[in-house]
């Protein structure tokens, strides 16, 4: 555990550096979007195999509120993920199980917010149910 006294850290942290001028960690919007795209796969599930995996783009911007015990701003992802999904599902509950878990694994992994997830559904691939045939109907 580290302890801070006025001016500087003890114990963990450089001795006299005040809090203010210690480096700080910053994770690339890429990196953030390759952890949303892997929630987004795995919320989403087993999918057709002609559908292309989920992917995601990310803007992180500061944030303007602080998180209590924290020393500045933190940073905020804005989150749009693509999906591709089989068809007939439920879109819908879908939709919001993917927002919901990438909310939680950006967040965990990540410590940034997560205000918005957007999802694009791209495609729907038609899944025969089993004993269906394929094929045209009339």
């Amino acid at each position: 555990m580290t302890r801070v006294s006025e001016g500087g850290a003890t114990g963990g942290g450089p001795a006299g550096v005040p809090r203010g001028e210690r480096g700080a960690t910053r994770i690339a919007d890429r990196v953030v979007a390759k952890i949303a795209a892997q929630a987004a796969r795995e919320a989403v599930g087993p999918l057709p195999p002609a559908a292309a995996p989920a992917h995601a783009t990310v803007v992180v911007r500061p944030h303007s509120h602080q998180r209590s015990g924290e020393d500045g701003p933190v940073d905020a992802a804005y989150i749009r993920v693509h999906l591709e999904l089989g068809y007939p599902t439920d879109i819908g509950p879908r939709c919001h199980a993917v927002r919901r878990h990438v909310t939680e694994r950006v967040g965990a992994l990540v410590g940034m917010q997560v205000p918005e997830v957007a999802v694009e559904v791209e495609r729907l691939h038609l899944t025969a149910a089993p004993g269906v045939a394929h094929g045209r109907t009339r």
